[in-house]
């Protein structure tokens, strides 16, 4: 992705790696809708690369990689 840094739901700072993810062009609209909702119900800028860290970092705890 090619996002950038800003994302506004998380205040530490983790080291981000630039990668290239291809994505079904459906799943992309999605999280971008889904972008516009975090934004408006918590007032903070929340990208397409903030949507799929938290949609990885959920199906990584679900196969019970991290806690």
């Amino acid at each position: 992705m090619h996002e950038g840094h800003n994302h506004g739901e998380h205040s530490h700072s983790e080291v981000l790696k630039r990668v290239t993810v291809m994505l079904e062009e459906d799943q992309v609209e999605l999280l971008k809708e889904l972008a516009g909702e975090y934004r408006e119900k918590l007032g903070q800028r929340w990208t397409l690369s903030a949507m799929l860290r938290v949609a990885v970092g959920d199906f990584l705890n679900r196969m019970g990689k991290i806690s």
